[in-house]
């Protein structure tokens, strides 16, 4: 008698990491975390989050449909860290993006990260470019208007209920009443050593995938050695014992 057992779907896994860096220069990084702060500053007690380089998942079953945005907002969902964000969990979509781009990133950041948030009807995409690299003004903000992005022309974020100004290589947000977001210095620090603990723990993790990977190799080279040798007795007569 025989059985069958039964067809269970194979758990789809997405991953937290690629092993990525966060930014590549730490003037990007200063970039990022500085506004990181600012904003959960800003939004503290609110019903909002505010990410920094995680995945966003946003197409449930495909895990390999994700993006990384440099920060993201996100309203009405609870507070609190997450490993990535999977759009048809938390059923919010990020309502703010920004991307700290330079010359490199500019393609992607330009073409398919606008075209994608256009889409996934993101209200409001900004690119800042802290080197002036290809953004001549540093600062460029578009907003969802008709399900297409018109360019902001007056640097006040909608969902945010913000100003945005650059200050050299930082962005600065003030609120309507004038007053400046302040980031106060032991915030930004606690966030950069977590930042640089985190990339150092994905480093890591990346390299030990490739040592596995590695060790996996091996072992099928060496079972077709084998087993290649075993072919070669059996050509000459000789049984394997």
């Amino acid at each position: 008698m025989t059985s069958t057992l039964p067809n269970r779907k194979a758990e789809i896994v997405y991953p937290s990491s690629d092993g990525e860096p966060l930014a590549e220069t730490s003037v990007h990084i200063d970039a990022i975390i500085n506004a990181v702060v600012a904003l959960r500053q800003y939004l503290a007690g609110q019903q909002a989050i505010v990410l920094t380089n995680q995945f966003l998942y946003y197409a449930e079953g495909f895990p390999k449909l994700r993006v990384a945005p440099d920060i993201m907002v996100i309203f009405n969902v609870a507070p609190g860290p997450r490993d990535s964000y999977k759009t048809w969990e938390e059923h919010q979509i990020p309502s703010v993006i920004f991307e700290i781009t330079s010359a490199s990133t500019r393609d992607q950041d330009e073409t398919f990260k606008k075209t994608l948030y256009e889409q996934m009807e993101v209200q409001e995409y900004w690119q800042f470019d802290p080197k002036g690299e290809w953004i001549s003004e540093q600062l460029r903000g578009y907003r969802l208007q008709n399900e297409s992005y018109v360019p902001i022309t007056d640097s006040w974020s909608e969902p945010l209920r913000l100003r945005l100004e650059v200050d050299g290589q930082l962005i600065d947000f003030f609120q309507e009443s004038g007053e400046k977001l302040l980031a106060p210095n032991d915030l930004i620090e606690a966030l950069r050593q977590e930042t640089l603990a985190r990339q150092s723990a994905e480093v890591q993790l990346e390299q030990e995938r490739q040592r596995a990977e590695q060790e996996r190799q091996r072992a099928e080279r060496a079972e077709a050695e084998v087993q290649r040798l075993k072919e070669q007795l059996r050509a000459l007569g000789i049984e394997e014992r």
